[in-house]
């Protein structure tokens, strides 16, 4: 059965495996929105995923051409199913403290549907006691975390703060 996924893309270096997972989501009948903040699109272009979604690209809270019912809304009504990867320590503590600073977190405290995350950063952002109350935080309440992956990453660290692959974003979404 198809699903009205709403995707979140945030401001990591991971943004560009999101654009995969948006692939994988499409091709098993999916109908994907994403919504990226302003950071994300310093990583990956809107149109990289308009055109693998086949949809608009959200990044704007006041989109001169949005429809009477405010962005936010009208996606929380749509979304059966929200998933946030690469989902940043910024973006988790503004979940985790209902902060909505931009269309992203605007729309993650308006949906009702079920949250799944993909955190993306620094082992040390990652490992920080701040962002693991967090995540505790957020999986309390119900989001389902995908625990990000350890190896090398981007920024030359080795350790746990790589993305999860797209196929495990899929597997736990179901």
């Amino acid at each position: 059965m198809a699903r009205n996924i709403v995707l979140g893309v945030t401001g990591s270096i991971a943004a560009y495996k999101a654009a995969s997972l948006v692939r994988l989501l499409v091709e098993q009948g999916d109908d994907v929105t994403v919504v990226m903040t302003s950071a994300a699109c310093e990583f990956v272009a809107p149109l990289t995923f308009k055109t693998l979604s086949r949809n608009k690209v959200y990044v704007e809270a006041f989109d001169p051409s949005a429809d009477w019912k405010p962005e936010h809304i009208a996606l929380a009504e749509k979304a059966d199913l929200v998933i946030v990867a690469p989902a940043t320590a910024n973006t988790l503590a503004k979940m985790r403290y209902g902060i909505a600073d931009n269309l992203l977190s605007s729309f993650l405290l308006a949906v009702k549907s079920p949250i799944v995350v993909a955190p993306a950063m620094n082992d040390a952002m990652w490992e920080n006691p701040a962002t693991q109350e967090n995540v505790a935080a957020l999986v309390k309440r119900g989001v389902k975390v995908v625990q990000p992956g350890g190896g090398m990453l981007a920024c030359g660290s080795v350790g746990k703060g790589r993305m999860a692959s797209p196929e495990e974003i899929i597997a736990a979404s179901c």
